[in-house]
């Protein structure tokens, strides 16, 4: 199991709002984080706020497990923007018209 520091959880956290602006996230994604912020302020919860320190232990728990389960994708997001895939655009197209051409592939010698 990897070890989580503060500044993975603090990445990782940061790294949401990037996610969430991205359009090829599968919405499933950004639904989970959707549904995170809505129980972290419905007042009904599994253990009463009442109790002060065990009463924000649901809350963390659900999101500590909404961080992991999504960890793979906000990570792609820890330093800002993902950069877009624009070979997606390009796909099947033919960009250079009227061009004919072939490859040759060379033998790799040892020398």
């Amino acid at each position: 199991m990897q070890f989580i520091s503060f500044r993975v959880l603090s990445g990782r956290i940061k790294a949401i709002s990037a996610m969430m602006k991205d359009k090829t996230v599968p919405k499933r994604k950004k639904a989970l984080i959707i549904l995170g912020v809505i129980y972290l302020f419905l007042p009904v919860d599994l253990i009463p706020p009442v109790i002060f320190p065990f009463g924000f232990l649901d809350d963390i728990v659900l999101w500590l497990w909404i961080i992991w389960h999504l960890k793979d994708t906000l990570d792609q997001y820890w330093e800002g923007e993902k950069e877009a895939d624009l070979s997606k655009n390009f796909k099947d197209k033919d960009i250079v018209e009227g061009v004919e051409f072939t490859v040759n592939q060379e033998e790799e010698r040892d020398d």
